[in-house]
């Protein structure tokens, strides 16, 4: 498993080629973890989620990029399911210090160069879909949809436009109590769809678990599963009609 690609970060010695796959699945957990968290603090910059945690093997660790792959035909002729938590991206910035402290032109700068000149524009534009919010807030919802949201839409317009079968979901449950403001944050929908409640006692992502909780758990999961099996969810409406399944 070599750095990933020009960015000098740390190799845990597993050399390219098809017995790669194998090497890596005798490395110990720790010894993977560890070289992860090296490269996340070495790309680590404000505003910016690094890096993502797959493995790169030599520069190869995914062999074309997705708007590449879905335009080569990658899915055509697959169901999908795809979908994102309601606010992702606070997992990633609503306890960074850096981030809470941010006016709004010290976001627009960070966006920036993600957005280049439409920065501005679509700070703007989610500002006025979340009035009262601070520009932490709302430099939040736009990395959702940048991070997120949008690629997950667009792979699903895509597909749906090809005549597939599509479903899209959006997953909204919040805890009760959320005195980090991290609403429906990335994965804080694991444990209902693997009904692992209780492997998460005091998360702030899922605050206290009660019976509605459970019954929108089982609903999920059953809904993950029938695709699984069958590449349909009953009661759900195909997104070619542009419809998203709001969950919680």
């Amino acid at each position: 498993m070599g750095a990933a690609p020009g960015c000098g970060g740390p190799s845990v010695g597993v050399p390219t080629g098809p017995e790669a796959g194998e090497a890596l699945r005798t490395l110990p957990v720790e010894q993977l973890l560890s070289a992860y968290h090296q490269l996340a603090v070495q790309q680590a910059r404000p505003g910016n989620v690094a890096p993502p945690m797959y493995p790169v093997l030599g520069g190869a660790g995914i062999s074309r990029p997705w708007r590449q792959a879905l335009a080569d035909g990658a899915l055509d002729g697959k169901a999908l399911l795809i979908g994102t938590t309601r606010d992702e991206a606070t997992a990633f910035f609503g306890f960074d210090p850096r981030i809470q402290s941010l006016t709004a032109p010290g976001a627009v700068q960070i966006l920036a160069a993600a957005l280049g000149d439409q920065a501005e524009q679509i700070y703007q534009a989610h500002a006025a879909q979340l009035p009262g919010a601070t520009p932490a807030e709302i430099f939040i919802a736009v990395q959702t949809d940048l991070i997120f949201r949008g690629g997950a839409l667009a792979i699903a317009e895509h597909h749906a436009a090809g005549g597939n079968a599509t479903y899209v979901y959006q997953f909204d449950r919040r805890p009760a109590a959320d005195p980090h403001h991290l609403g429906a944050t990335h994965c804080c929908e694991l444990p209902f769809l693997f009904g692992t409640f209780d492997s998460y006692p005091d998360s702030p992502m899922l605050g206290d678990a009660g019976d509605a909780d459970r019954e929108l758990g089982r609903d999920f999961a059953t809904a993950v599963a029938e695709f699984s099996t069958s590449a349909e969810v009953t009661g759900w409406a195909p997104y070619a009609t542009g419809q998203i399944r709001h969950l919680g």
